[in-house]
């Protein structure tokens, strides 16, 4: 029996990994690096989504409808929400930002 939740990216993610990538890529000059850390976000996001409220759930400054949750890959963080079972895949940030403002 599978009881994976729905994964959904939503643009934002799509558009925080891609400049993160290509700054690995590209400023960094290393893309087996940029390959391997999109392999790792993926596998992370994979096996969290059997259980994905079962994590630390983010405590933003923000009033917020909905709970999120983080997932930690190298220097960066996964941020998800839950709705029914879908697990909507919102940001990867580094981080080492000041997060607080951002989520």
């Amino acid at each position: 029996m599978n009881n994976q939740y729905e994964i959904l990216y939503l643009p934002l993610f799509y558009k925080d990994s891609v400049k993160i990538t290509k700054y690995i890529k590209e400023s960094l000059k290393n893309p087996i690096a940029a390959k391997s850390f999109i392999s790792e976000i993926e596998k992370a996001i994979i096996e969290r989504a059997y259980n994905p409220t079962n994590y630390e759930k983010y405590n933003s400054n923000k009033k917020r409808k909905d709970t999120y949750y983080r997932i930690y890959v190298r220097n960066y963080t996964v941020f998800y929400t839950v709705k029914g079972n879908i697990m909507n895949i919102r940001r990867i940030l580094y981080s080492r930002r000041n997060l607080k403002k951002i989520i």
